[in-house]
């Protein structure tokens, strides 16, 4: 019988868990938590976001211990990377789940990234595969044939442009301009050849909240979402008009999770900004993110 494994990620915006026998997937959990609320500017871990965070920790702990887990691993991102008080974070969760938390590089964070989304693909695709992963503190770009030939963690993501571009509600068009010409920026230093991609691959929950909302589903359906193709010119329409939204105004949308709405326009037009880079007409989007890349390498470590 398969080992009981839980993966948790944490990164800028939300902390998510996966319980499982791999493949078999017992829980999925995500909880907006914010913990990088601010890093960018004061450097450090804000005591109301690790308290918000911790909160969701003990939950998990809970669910850790509920389904007789015997294997955790604990992978912390961006926000953690850049805080200066990493530390407080780092003993508030030995102390509430027993083990220390990874405070991954950016390059691990691609490559788990990578691993995640090739590795759950239902059918083949062309190759080289193109993996983008944005996160609330940073953005992952992953390009390979079977593994990763070339990766980038770039310090862009939907909370830390949010809150260093994007001030009014909704934003203005020079707020939108100067966002864009700092993701412009990135994209210009960036080493992964975005343009070899034959295929391009859209993880994390900024991207599946999107697809959500272009698919006009109902409610969030994790297997409507997985596997979905959408068209480059779509996306980047329905980007626009997300931007352009008041909060209370995306809040409406069915799918759209409150803690992610205030953010998603940043987020949104990093996703915009790759695809275009890419040259790709469309996409696929994918459920198996950086939380089935650690995943997977738990059971392969066995």
């Amino acid at each position: 019988m398969s080992e009981r494994i839980a993966a948790i990620d944490c990164g800028t915006n939300s902390i998510k868990i996966l319980i499982g026998e791999l493949p078999h997937v017992l829980v999925r959990e995500s909880r907006m938590v914010r913990l990088g609320q601010s890093v960018d500017t004061t450097g450090v871990l804000g005591e109301e976001a690790l308290a918000r965070t911790f909160a969701a920790i003990d939950e998990y702990a809970a669910l850790v211990e509920q389904y007789a887990v015997t294997r955790i691993r604990f992978c912390a991102t961006s926000a953690t990377r850049d805080a200066r008080n990493a530390q407080v974070f780092t003993d508030g969760v030995r102390q509430r789940l027993g083990i220390t938390p990874e405070v991954l590089t950016g390059e691990q964070e691609a490559a788990l990234v990578f691993e995640g989304a090739v590795g759950h693909l239902r059918s083949p695709i062309d190759e080289p595969i193109l993996v983008v992963d944005i996160g609330g503190g940073s953005t992952e770009l992953v390009l390979g044939s079977g593994s990763p030939d070339s990766a980038v963690s770039m310090d862009i993501g939907s909370v830390r442009l949010h809150e260093r571009h994007l001030h009014d509600d909704p934003p203005t068009a020079e707020q939108v301009t100067a966002c864009l010409a700092d993701i412009d920026r990135h994209l210009d230093e960036c080493p992964v050849p975005l343009a070899k991609a034959r295929s391009v691959i859209g993880t994390s929950g900024t991207i599946k909240t999107l697809a959500a909302g272009m698919l006009e589903l109902p409610s969030y359906d994790r297997d409507a979402i997985d596997g979905a193709e959408l068209d480059v010119a779509g996306t980047a329409a329905y980007v626009d008009r997300l931007v352009a939204m008041t909060v209370a105004e995306r809040r409406a949308i069915p799918t759209m999770h409150p803690g992610r709405a205030d953010v998603i326009d940043a987020g949104a037009l990093i996703w915009s900004r790759v695809l275009a880079r890419s040259g790709a007409g469309g996409y696929r989007v994918s459920e198996a993110d950086i939380l089935y890349g650690i995943a997977t390498s738990l059971v392969r470590d066995e």
